[in-house]
């Protein structure tokens, strides 16, 4: 689909010449703001900013520029509003080759960017050893969603899982598998909270293994054979943990995007000696520290980045210096995003403001903290199971299968048991999914199962539902021996036909608005205002006992495009699509 058959676009260009043509092409920049409307098809802003800087009357700037405007072939109606909004409603002849356009589009309408990155995007990021719990849930499937948004606007997407995979804690764990033998370990390691606090109470209750452990840990420092190899071992169990967390959450990461603090071991030394070279870094207390501007103390005095400890070790900071450095200067990144909770702010304003400094962070590279709030339980506080504990990723999720499996059973008795099984997990799964993403992601949101598994509101199955319903609608037809036509002519006549295409045209600015301002939940109203949509269509207009031939032509090919144009929709929140529920 061409940017003339997108009706916001179309009419935003169309109003830009105008106010060209009316005021002078140095005033053409400043067009119109074009939003959908619900006293029309779409309502212009030209009332305030244009009438400003002209110094004349808003509804005079207005009624110049309806006056320049060319929206013959456009708009059937156009009227000026309140102080200098323009009311427009959209002929059905263009509203017809807009949809016609995208029914032949293998994009749907989704532009593809004016200009192309390469993004960088960290995300999820567990801990080698310990289990994946409710706080690694909005990192990856926010990391996930805005991964395939930004690659289908046609961006290269690089993922960057960066776990925790070094540090001193690692001396205990090697220590408590030995203990245990390796052969031992795979099962205990199938738990790997538990395996972690049997080392953890081992390490404070037993001096004695404390000391092995530490000294174990300069033995993994130092690069020893034996102790490299045993990490190794708790790594890929770990990793093949993570593997089966993310394929039941459906999400893309696979163990090639895995790239944990251990691989910028080798580069702490260099990443040190360049910021001390540079100027950027001095010793403090015995540390190597930075002190980028503009980040001071509750004293006002300035605030360190601990490059190098007083011990000599390397912390947090030395290691997302040197990640930086690799995203721009090995990967090429040109857009960097990191999916990280709102808590980690400071301390990642911090790495960028010194990675700028030292000339890694440099145009056209640059680097966006994609901050997220916390979930919460029903007591407004974070959210934990009834005994208090860190809710874990694997509990949430099998749960949320349970508990559409038990919704589907009590609508449907009986029936297959696998297949009952799959479509549990996409509606269990795909309602956790949405009831996170469909907030800003800013924002702490309530887990709510009652809400979030809702077949009506703002949920997941009500997409589903939606989706499932137009192919009940097929399948109706199949079995009455109507055959859907392909490239069937799409008549628009009815008042939720205009709505539902309206909304089927705005899907590539949906979609294009979700990858350009990190902000997921943007695709999700849409969607759901689709879905909202075809329910009024559905209800009010009969597809398979339509007048005539020609309007059920017309009405399964909105059917058709609607069903296509969710199920893509979903896909990019990593959401199914059934057929059936």
């Amino acid at each position: 689909m061409t940017a003339e058959h997108d009706p916001r676009t179309a009419l935003g260009a169309r109003l830009q010449a105008a106010v060209g043509k009316a005021f002078g092409a140095e005033h053409a920049a400043a067009g119109a703001a074009v939003r959908r409307s619900e006293r029309a098809d779409f309502q212009a802003d030209l009332a305030m900013g244009l009438a400003k800087t002209l110094k004349r009357p808003p509804r005079q700037v207005a009624e110049a520029v309806v006056a320049a405007a060319d929206l013959a072939d456009l708009c059937e109606r156009v009227e000026i509003a309140g102080p200098g909004f323009l009311n427009l409603e959209l002929k059905a002849a263009f509203l017809e080759r807009g949809l016609q356009a995208i029914a032949g589009d293998e994009r749907l309408g989704v532009p593809l960017a004016a200009v192309k990155d390469r993004v960088v995007i960290d995300y999820s990021a567990p801990n080698v050893a310990k289990e994946m719990h409710v706080g690694h849930l909005r990192s990856t499937i926010i990391g996930d969603a805005l991964a395939r948004v930004l690659e289908l606007a046609g961006h290269e997407v690089i993922r960057q899982n960066h776990i925790g995979d070094w540090g001193t804690p690692f001396g205990m764990l090697i220590e408590h598998l030995l203990d245990v033998g390796e052969s031992g370990a795979q099962a205990s390691m199938g738990e790997l909270s538990d395996f972690y606090r049997a080392a953890r109470a081992k390490f404070d209750g037993d001096p004695t293994f404390a000391d092995r452990a530490r000294e174990r840990v300069v033995l993994l420092q130092a690069g020893d054979a034996r102790t490299l190899a045993l990490w190794q071992k708790l790594v890929e169990l770990s990793q093949r943990y993570f593997s089966s967390v993310y394929e039941h959450l459906g999400v893309g990461l696979r163990n090639a995007d895995v790239r944990g603090e251990s691989a910028y071991n080798a580069m702490l030394p260099e990443i040190a000696a360049e910021l001390e070279r540079k100027g950027l870094a001095s010793i403090n207390d015995g540390a190597l520290c930075a002190f980028p501007p503009g980040f001071t103390n509750r004293d006002g005095e300035p605030l360190p980045l601990i490059v190098r400890k007083q011990d000599g070790g390397y912390g947090y900071g030395a290691t997302d210096l040197a990640a930086l450095r690799y995203r721009t200067q090995t990967l090429h990144g040109t857009r960097l995003l990191y999916v990280v909770g709102a808590p980690q702010a400071q301390h990642l304003a911090m790495v960028l403001a010194v990675g700028a400094q030292a000339g890694w962070l440099a145009p056209p590279a640059r680097a966006e903290h994609v901050a997220f709030g916390n979930v919460l339980g029903a007591d407004k506080k974070m959210f934990k199971t009834r005994a208090g504990e860190t809710v874990r990723l694997t509990d949430l999720l099998d749960e949320a299968v349970e508990r559409a499996a038990a919704e589907l059973e009590k609508r449907s008795p009986g029936g297959d048991v696998a297949a009952r099984r799959a479509l549990a997990a996409e509606i269990g799964i795909g309602a956790v999914k949405y009831a996170d993403l469909a907030n800003d992601r800013i924002k702490d949101y309530v887990f709510d199962w009652d809400r979030m598994l809702a077949a009506e509101g703002r949920t997941g199955p009500y997409l589903q539902y939606a989706h499932a319903r137009i192919w009940s609608i097929f399948r109706k037809a199949a079995e009455g021996g109507v055959v859907r036509k392909q490239g069937a002519a799409i008549r628009i006549a009815e008042p939720a036909e205009r709505r539902l295409a309206l909304e089927l045209l705005d899907f590539g600015s949906a979609v294009l608005e979700a990858g350009e301002t990190l902000r997921p939940h943007r695709l999700c109203g849409y969607l759901y205002d689709l879905a909202t949509a075809f329910t009024a269509f559905f209800e009010t207009c009969s597809v398979l006992k339509a007048p005539d031939e020609a309007t059920r032509d017309s009405r399964l090919a909105l059917c058709e495009l609607t069903a296509r144009v969710l199920a893509r929709g979903l896909s990019l929140l990593g959401i199914a699509a059934p057929e059936r529920m």
